[in-house]
């Protein structure tokens, strides 16, 4: 008799527990593959039409290495590594996309300022965009507020310098390895 390799139930409510025990442990086995998926999405910064003065790759790599140059968190240069991951596939929402991958490894306040900074971004490019400029105001009195601040004005605004030397992807593989290693927050006993 063969191992079966899917599950047998055709409504979730029908499933037995040797199907979610297989379930679990195929899930197991695909999210051990996270790490290379998510660094193929920075790589895909590299791709498309893009106008800006760098590739969104440069401007990835860069907000990570000046993170990294300040000292600050393994999971904040990680998350100023991968605050665009989005851009390719949700261009309207890639804050919360990006954020939506790594929240599960990081503090909220790290993920809260992946999730929000398109909006304090706006600050920089919005009048001449047509866009409104205090759109982070709605924001004014969360506690993390200036947190995100920092982290546009730091590492994301200013990180479009085609002559400043960033460090390559794979210096930063290991601090991908070492957050999505942390026992995801959504994972109960």
């Amino acid at each position: 008799m063969s191992t079966p390799t899917r599950a047998t139930y055709r409504t979730m409510d029908q499933g037995t527990a040797e199907d979610y025990a297989l379930i679990a442990r195929a899930e197991d086995e695909n999210n051990a593959g996270l790490v290379p998926r998510v660094l193929t999405l920075v790589e895909a910064l590299d791709e498309g039409q893009q106008a800006y003065p760098i590739s969104r790759l440069d401007h990835s790599l860069q907000s990570a290495t000046r993170a990294f140059d300040d000292e600050r968190s393994t999971e904040y240069v990680v998350a100023a590594l991968l605050h665009d991951i989005g851009d390719t596939y949700a261009p309207h929402a890639h804050g919360a996309f990006a954020s939506a991958v790594i929240a599960p490894y990081v503090s909220e306040r790290v993920a809260w300022i992946v999730k929000v900074h398109p909006e304090f971004q706006q600050y920089y490019y919005a009048p001449h965009m047509g866009g409104v400029r205090d759109a982070r105001e709605k924001y004014r009195g969360h506690q993390w507020f200036d947190d995100c601040v920092e982290f546009c004005e730091k590492y994301d605004q200013n990180c479009f310098d085609a002559d400043f030397e960033h460090r390559p992807l794979e210096f930063f593989r290991p601090m991908v390895e070492q957050i999505f290693a942390r026992e995801p927050w959504s994972v109960t006993p």
